[in-house]
């Protein structure tokens, strides 16, 4: 077969690949949103198809390198990178295989979990035990037990706090105006911080390299947040008091079934939700991409130096394009089923839930993705959506689905391995 064939075929694979991840996880970015009726399942689709689509192209890069060198170990593969070649597309086979089955069923499973057992299975195949990194599976793994552990503890600690100082409050409108310019530090602050710094490079090499004035890394991301935090603010507090005006009552505890936001405290969440799950898209498509396009990248290098990668490799831009363009085709397709699950089958959700759950997530996935760590946007989302019901009551925690969501994820590991050895096996026969 020629290399160009081989990599259209590759380019396909990482295309299906990412057409399942969009439709199963990118239901973890706007699923509590649809759920609380902050915002239409139409608007969901068009408000994450251009963030992930942004975050995979701008930040895809670290995660993708590190799927690509870190999880087979690559100097056992040095001799014969052709069998890295054939091992990494039944890599993509078996994870776009599993993820199509479990969005079928409407279940959030995490694609890292299917990339990081395929892996392994091929490589345990075809070189034995020794040719997978254990220390990187380790550190990997670790990420995966405790991402619904820190993001629940997270989303239970904001929203403690909400409904303690608001929502149980016999004046919310009052409470929620003092609280306001924290809410909008918190949630500018947290994609600020680590966004921001990256997305404002451009400025600052622009003003070193046109006036050689030489500005501190992160000073223009700490005013682009501030502006944007007091901004917020500004129009949050407008917001309420126009609800206020329109006869809503002091408390605004007058609830309306019709309305998407039941009450001006609920409305002004569910434009903070709206924004935090505008956070959790970007920060989905800069961490998750990777899954899907990681062993075309390592595919692509092996091709162009025939050696297998190392140290780490270079990403080429049209690689992050078509994995971003990947996922917002198959959120689009077939993304209903799985945002149904998030944020109306694990427990009912507020705007003010939705808002903790999301910036929760976003903060966990976020850290991660600097890191280039490939944690689970999946055990993040809902280990936030449990954190939040377990702080409402233990009773709105609807465990038959978490039970079906969990076996989900403990399979995945397996079935992708098991995939993955059985499809390698047979093409290593044709093969050679």
């Amino acid at each position: 077969m020629e290399i160009p064939i081989t990599l259209l075929l590759v380019a396909l694979l990482a295309f299906y690949v990412a057409g399942n991840l969009g439709a199963n996880d990118v239901a973890n970015a706007m699923g509590t949103s649809v759920g609380s009726k902050a915002i239409t399942l139409k608007q969901a689709i068009i408000i994450a198809g251009v963030l992930e689509f942004t975050g995979a192209v701008l930040f895809g890069h670290e995660v993708t390198e590190t799927l690509a060198t870190k999880v087979a170990n690559p100097n056992l593969f040095a001799a014969t990178p052709q069998v890295l070649v054939i091992g990494m597309m039944t890599v993509l086979i078996s994870c776009g295989v599993w993820l199509q089955i479990a969005t079928s069923r409407g279940l959030p499973v995490s694609s890292s979990h299917a990339v990081v057992g395929a892996i392994a299975g091929f490589s345990w195949v075809a070189l034995g035990v020794n040719a997978i990194d254990w220390s990187s599976i380790g550190l990997i793994t670790i990420g995966w037990i405790f991402t619904p552990v820190i993001s629940g503890a997270i989303a239970a600690l904001f929203y403690s706090q909400i409904k303690h100082w608001i929502l149980e409050q016999p004046n919310q409108i009052s409470q929620l105006k003092e609280w306001i310019p924290w809410l909008s530090a918190v949630l500018l602050g947290v994609f600020g911080v680590i966004v921001l710094p990256s997305l404002t490079q451009p400025l600052t090499n622009f003003f070193v390299n046109q006036f050689g004035v030489n500005i501190p890394p992160h000073d223009i991301p700490i005013i682009t947040g501030a502006f944007a935090a007091v901004a917020l603010t500004l129009i949050s507090w407008r917001q309420l008091e126009e609800a206020g005006g329109r006869g809503q009552g002091a408390g605004g505890k007058i609830p309306n079934p019709q309305s998407p936001a039941p009450n001006p405290i609920e409305s002004i969440f569910a434009r903070f939700q709206v924004l935090s799950a505008c956070f959790v898209a970007f920060a989905h498509g800069s961490n998750d991409v990777g899954n899907a396009i990681a062993p075309l990248a390592a595919i692509v290098y092996i091709n162009q130096t025939g050696q297998v990668p190392s140290d780490g490799i270079t990403v080429p831009l049209w690689i992050l394009v078509l994995g971003g363009v990947g996922i917002v085709g198959g959120l689009a397709v077939w993304g209903e089923k799985v945002i149904a699950t998030i944020g109306e089958k694990i427990i009912a959700l507020q705007p003010s839930s939705g808002f903790c759950a999301e910036l929760a997530t976003a903060t966990t996935i976020l850290l991660a993705s600097r890191m280039g760590l490939p944690v689970s946007t999946s055990h993040a989302l809902v280990g936030g959506v449990v954190g939040i019901g377990l702080v409402q009551s233990l009773n709105s925690v609807k465990f038959q689905t978490l039970q079906g969501i969990a076996t989900a994820w403990l399979v995945t590991v397996p079935v992708s391995a098991v995939l993955s050895a059985a499809i390698f096996s047979i093409a290593r026969i044709f093969s050679f």
